[in-house]
């Protein structure tokens, strides 16, 4: 995986075949500048999360090539993958201490994290005793502690209710506005896709490959009525008719 300068993120022809024949991607290309939120719908099974894998370096391709920013990037799972027995400043800071970090340097990234998730007075709780969206936002703010310029989100809210997904989603479109990070989010829902993304890219049903991408033309930030109005959902029947069209 290489470094373009400008670039997060880069995908190009990139194709993923598993050792047991099945075809998950195949020749996708697409960028993700600098500090740019693009999200990714496409199909159950179109390879989002494989997607997501090959850009994390979890995952390497069969074919094609991939390109990234200077450092490592976040990664926010499905689920929060919090260990039980941490409260929440531990968990939090887990990333940190097995980079090694002083533990002067890992207080005060804990403490920064925490802040920017508005975890403020639940350091000490442990996540049996959280809500599932607090405890999204611990593995969000778990990956915000090595402030990675580009941030990785495979599906994080799809486990929650309506009203928490729209906090979270506000949250981290806050978060995307302060810090600037780069992010490539993957979801199944085409509202949450054109509210938070510059640009939406569809995939295709499996093996998946790019069938559109759709910018998204509202500034920042967007406020939560957004979603209720004529041009916002005029973006939206442009993805959905898009990912009906994937099905073909």
């Amino acid at each position: 995986m290489s470094t373009v300068p400008g670039i997060a993120l880069a995908f190009d022809d990139v194709g993923k075949t598993f050792p047991d024949g099945t075809a998950a991607l195949r020749g996708v290309s697409f960028t993700v500048a600098d500090g740019e939120f693009v999200t990714v719908v496409g199909p159950s099974g179109s390879g989002k999360s494989t997607l997501l894998r090959i850009a994390s370096g979890l995952t390497e391709p069969s074919s094609g090539t991939t390109a990234h920013g200077p450092d490592a990037p976040g990664y926010v799972f499905q689920d929060p993958t919090l260990l039980p027995w941490r409260t929440v400043e531990s968990n939090v800071g887990l990333f940190a201490q097995l980079d090694h970090l002083p533990r002067s340097q890992r207080r005060a990234l804990v403490a920064a994290a925490i802040s920017l998730a508005e975890l403020e007075g639940f350091e000490h709780h442990r996540p049996a005793a959280l809500s599932g969206g607090m405890r999204m936002r611990v593995s969000l703010a778990r990956s915000l502690t090595v402030r990675p310029s580009l941030l990785l989100f495979d599906e994080p809210f799809g486990a929650v209710d309506e009203i928490t997904r729209q906090r979270l989603g506000e949250q981290v479109q806050r978060l995307h506005i302060r810090e600037r990070f780069a992010g490539l989010f993957v979801t199944h829902s085409v509202t949450e896709a054109v509210w938070l993304a510059r640009r939406v890219v569809v995939l295709s049903a499996r093996p998946g490959r790019v069938v559109a991408q759709i910018d998204v033309p509202f500034p920042y930030p967007r406020p939560a009525d957004l979603r209720f109005d004529a041009a916002f959902g005029e973006v939206a029947r442009t993805v959905s008719a898009a990912l009906a069209e994937s099905f073909t």
